[in-house]
């Protein structure tokens, strides 16, 4: 068995979860860019944000007028 396979057989739950929250972290970063470049979808993103943030205001207020 090389070096590198124990290795991998040897890493913990704890490691492996680690590795691939950083590659979702980096799938996430570069979507990010390529929806930035293309305007129609930023477009998109941003008008659903707001819907997000209205809706999300409404939560926060509810009740606070009690």
């Amino acid at each position: 068995m090389s070096k590198s396979s124990r290795a991998n057989v040897l890493s913990s739950p704890k490691a492996e979860e680690d590795r691939w929250r950083v590659e979702s972290d980096l799938r996430t970063m570069l979507d990010a860019e390529e929806i930035e470049k293309d305007p129609k979808r930023l477009a998109a993103v941003q008008k659903l944000a707001k819907e997000k943030m209205m809706t999300m205001a409404g939560i926060a207020t509810e009740g606070a007028d009690d």
